[in-house]
């Protein structure tokens, strides 16, 4: 890329114009852009320009389908198949192509007239060139080049959203699934319950208040069993339109079960300054306030010419002796001296600048915000997996040990069987929850993208029973 844009000169745009780099300035624009990708990225990051790389990529993505789908695997295929992310690819095309387009050199104009008056034929050749333009040139195309940066850090950016996005989205939908098995569970359960207090009701063993009991308890697990199974499927769908995938492919498998938390968090020394270092918003807006800088300095030297043209005569008539010399134009701005063009250029710098700042000091509070609830959930989930469950899975253990003695009857160990299913899908909200939290801490470090930052993740079942004697 910078073969083509990286000087600021005349001859530079000169090369460009008889060149015509644009596609190979897009070309190293795209590699640059990759490598702005984190390195287990990099190689997923891939433009479908033509048949046999939509063939390729159709085949690959149908062999990462074939197990049960894994995160990292989700997002290489969000990046192959994505078709949003293909069309901001495009996009950088479009702007390299403005970019080469704006930093060519203006090209000559020629005039040529012919008169006849009372057989005087009069010849003018006039070849015009904007000066102003080419006096410039070498500041607008640093100009430009910065633009063209800003292009490139912004579909960076892209990438590394949807890539957050799909993390997000998988996270949640085998969350969803995995809370879908555990309120069936429930659902069987209680409709065995209310089955057999309905047919001890019958025999007049069961009182109608505890058969009316189990069978409110059994029409509110069918309403939760509906709203679980609605939140599976739209988690299902949110990650199949982030991976690209329609028709057979929705049929891909999602893993029964989140990932294990870890025992411990990873050592986070500097973040805030990491995120000050690499955030690509920061670094896009770093790159606007230079360039307005640059424009700004444009503007004050040349506040006082609108328009500025140089012409070469060569005029001959018949019967006269040939004509030479040369012309210039310039526009006298008698009612706007520029006073009102450098006034908004200033505003403009000091709203970029003032702009900047305010990402720097959001990127320093989103960055801790973030890492404490990366931490808290971490605590939450990890309280649930090592106390929690534990005393959940000893009561059940007990209780059962306690129904072989005939000691309680089937409805209590039924009752504390749910309570022990309400009890493991918090933990799964508290296991997804952390998962979340590490996907937006990455996310805040490398560009801040918004995605399904501070969503509220949807809750799969909250088993609620006041019990009763029988």
């Amino acid at each position: 890329m910078r073969t083509c844009v990286g000087a600021r000169g005349v001859a530079l745009a000169l090369l460009v114009a008889l060149g015509g780099c644009a596609s190979l300035v897009e070309e190293r624009g795209f590699e640059a852009v990759r490598g702005l990708a984190p390195e287990p990225l990099k190689a997923d990051v891939r433009r479908l320009r033509t048949e046999e790389d939509a063939k390729a990529a159709a085949a690959e993505v149908e062999t990462l389908l074939k197990g049960a789908l894994k995160i990292d695997d989700a997002v290489k295929i969000a990046l192959l198949n994505n078709r949003g992310l293909q069309a901001s690819y495009n996009e950088l095309g479009l702007s390299a192509a403005a970019m080469v387009k704006a930093i060519t050199p203006p090209n000559p104009g020629f005039t040529y007239s012919r008169t006849d008056q009372s057989g005087l034929i009069e010849i003018e050749r006039k070849l015009t060139l904007d000066l102003l333009g080419l006096l410039t040139l070498p500041l607008a195309a640093s100009i430009e080049d910065r633009r063209w940066e800003q292009a490139k850090l912004k579909t960076a950016d892209r990438i590394l959203q949807i890539a957050a996005d799909t993390r997000r989205a998988y996270v949640r939908a085998v969350a969803a699934q995995q809370i879908l098995t555990y309120v069936d569970q429930v659902r069987s359960s209680s409709l065995a319950a209310a089955d057999m207090s309905w047919r001890l009701g019958q025999s007049g063993a069961f009182s109608k208040l505890s058969q009316a009991r189990e069978q409110v308890f059994h029409a509110e697990v069918m309403a939760q069993f509906a709203r679980a199974r609605q939140s599976s499927t739209a988690a299902r769908e949110r990650l199949a339109r982030l991976m690209g995938l329609w028709g057979s492919n929705l049929a891909f498998r999602l893993p029964e079960r989140l990932p294990d938390v870890p025992d411990a968090l990873p050592d986070r020394i500097d973040l805030e300054a990491k995120a000050i270092e690499q955030r690509l918003d920061l670094r896009m807006a770093k790159l606007e306030v230079e360039g307005l800088a640059r424009a700004y300095g444009l503007t004050q030297a040349t506040r006082f010419i609108n328009v500025l043209e140089g012409s070469y005569l060569n005029t001959t008539g018949k019967g006269e002796a040939k004509k030479t010399g040369y012309e210039i134009e310039i526009s006298i701005p008698i009612f706007d001296f520029g006073t009102t063009r450098v006034a908004e250029a200033e505003n403009v710098y000091l709203q970029a600048a003032n702009r900047l700042a305010e990402i720097a000091v959001n990127a320093r509070s989103e960055v801790r915000e973030d890492y404490e609830a990366y931490r808290l959930n971490h605590e939450l989930a990890r309280h649930y997996l090592t106390e929690i469950v534990p005393l959940r899975r000893a009561i059940s253990e007990e209780t059962l040990l306690r129904y072989n003695g005939m000691l309680i009857s089937i409805f209590e160990l039924l009752a504390d069987a749910r309570e022990q299913i309400a009890g493991v899908v918090a933990a799964i909200e508290a296991q997804r929850d952390f998962w979340l939290a590490d996907a937006d801490l990455q996310a805040t470090l490398l560009s801040g993208s918004g995605g399904l930052r501070g969503e509220a993740p949807a809750k799969g079942l909250t088993v609620s029973r006041a019990t009763g004697g029988h």
